[in-house]
């Protein structure tokens, strides 16, 4: 009887201990494992612009149903965390070239779902990437791949990083 009352009281504790800030969203029912906070392309810039985060362009725009943009509208807040916290560590300059906008590959753990950035490559940050991370073989397309301690995910595709947050890197 009482894992019954554990596992209905779950679901209200994660519901109950989610705090939401202003300009921030939380998707996701009471029943899920847990809930991913979203936030909004200004909150995302203000927080990369906190670091010196920058972020670019072809396009020179933000609007997230245009592939030639850089939207961070639904981002999840792990991910920009993460930003954050790879800007810390390596110190390096970080310029974001893809966010949530339309035109990657499509899937869960996709930039539009709010679990990945692009950034442009420099020595610095590959430098750090590869020196620091564990090399965990060629993704199916090909790109090489690391893995930070956290669990998450460095692929060079060769004019950029393409990496995968699944939590905020020790934020």
């Amino acid at each position: 009887m009482k894992a019954e009352k554990v596992m209905k009281l779950r679901p209200l504790l994660t519901a109950l201990a989610l705090v939401v800030a202003p300009g921030v969203a939380v998707l996701g029912t009471a029943t899920d494992a847990f809930a991913v906070t979203k936030i909004s392309h200004a909150t995302a810039t203000g927080m990369f612009r906190d670091v010196g985060i920058t972020w670019s362009s072809s396009g020179g725009c933000s609007d997230r149903n245009n592939a030639t943009c850089t939207s961070f509208d639904q981002l999840n807040l792990p991910t920009a965390q993460g930003a954050q916290t790879l800007k810390r560590a390596t110190g390096c300059a970080l310029n974001i070239t893809g966010g949530t906008e339309t035109g990657h590959a499509s899937g869960t753990y996709s930039h539009w779902n709010g679990y990945k950035l692009d950034y442009g490559k420099n020595t610095c940050v590959t430098s750090y990437i590869k020196n620091t991370f564990t090399y965990i073989g060629l993704r199916g397309d090909g790109a090489p791949q690391y893995q930070s301690g956290s669990g998450n995910i460095y692929a060079d595709e060769g004019s950029h990083w393409d990496v995968l947050y699944y939590n905020c890197g020790g934020c």
